[in-house]
């Protein structure tokens, strides 16, 4: 007789992330590996003294981290694509039922740095990074199509200027 899967979900789950994130895990070793603690000093400055708490700083940077990593570009983006791997959420230090934060508290957090010093913190970070091994930049890869060229000097236009819009467009002449 055929199986049939039906879905149900749990109500309560017992999960350990650390148990399903294998050890030889680049994000697990890079969890490790690295020690962003210095960041929370570092920044503390740029950060009011009441009203809501803020993201954590090391939190932030291992985002901004991941973002470089996995060549992200969009704040959105990269929320949902931690929230969607297991070893990303073990990395930023969350549980998997705890949701991550919203795109824009990224972009928010952005804006809170002046530029000089979020580029020169993350230098800091990423350097930490080529430290412990854990990241080179001994290779580089270029993305590249070859396209046949089709050109033939015989084949090249004269553009004409158009005076009006009105005017249709000029015969084209070919090069002598």
């Amino acid at each position: 007789m055929q199986g049939k899967k039906t879905f149900k979900d749990e109500k309560e789950l017992l999960f350990s992330l650390s148990a399903h994130v294998p050890e030889h895990n680049f994000y697990r070793r890079l969890k490790q590996q690295l020690d962003l603690s210095f960041l929370a000093e570092l920044t503390r400055g740029y950060y009011g003294k009441c009203g809501q708490q803020s993201i954590n700083p090391v939190v932030f940077f291992k985002l901004c981290l991941v973002g470089y990593l996995e060549n992200i570009t969009s704040d959105r983006r990269l929320i949902e694509h931690c929230s969607l791997r297991l070893d990303l959420l073990y990395f930023l230090g969350y549980q998997l039922e705890e949701p991550l934060l919203w795109h824009s508290t990224v972009s928010r957090t952005c804006q809170l740095f002046p530029e000089a010093v979020l580029e020169s913190l993350f230098d800091r970070v990423f350097s930490l990074c080529v430290e412990k091994g854990m990241v080179r930049g001994d290779t580089q890869a270029l993305d590249s199509a070859p396209v046949k060229a089709n050109a033939s000097m015989d084949g090249l236009l004269l553009k004409q200027p158009v005076e009006s819009m009105q005017q249709q467009e000029a015969p084209k002449m070919r090069a002598p």
